[in-house]
């Protein structure tokens, strides 16, 4: 009577335990690149909704660096800048700046980074985005239509 095979091999097991190390090694740091080249886009986004605000209350002759972020901009706390609310330093001129400076939860590889959309005085918007206090800042995390300060 023949024994028929009725598991793996010791051989097989270690096998497939170093494919899936092997595969673990390379997908994790591209996760987390991933990761933290989102939470960069996603700040950009939320800050961006605020320049129509701004606009708004530069036509109507307000001050927006004096104006409450929340309450009069219209912004909603973001878990991934620190103090949940950028910082708005528009004069009645124009000219000026909203910086967010990512903390909280964001990846903490990119804490301490800040993107910037400066505004001048012919009412163009520019973005910039700097690593900052960032310790593993990577120039691929810079969102499309933004430079590397």
């Amino acid at each position: 009577m023949k024994k028929t095979q009725q598991g793996f091999t010791l051989i097989e097991l270690m096998i497939v335990v170093a494919i899936i190390g092997i595969l673990a090694a390379i997908a994790i740091p591209q996760y987390q690149d991933y990761v933290a080249r989102t939470q960069v886009n996603r700040v950009l986004g939320e800050i961006s909704a605020l320049k129509t605000a701004i606009e708004e209350n530069l036509m109507r002759g307000n001050d927006p660096s004096g104006l409450d972020v929340n309450d009069d901009l219209g912004f909603t706390d973001s878990n991934l800048i620190n103090g949940g609310v950028p910082a708005v330093t528009v004069d009645n001129t124009g000219v000026g700046a909203v910086t967010a400076t990512l903390g909280n939860q964001a990846s903490s590889g990119i804490q301490g980074a800040t993107v910037v959309l400066n505004r001048n005085a012919a009412g163009v918007w520019e973005c910039d985005a700097a690593a900052g206090a960032a310790s593993s800042w990577k120039d691929a995390y810079v969102p499309a239509g933004c430079e590397v300060e």
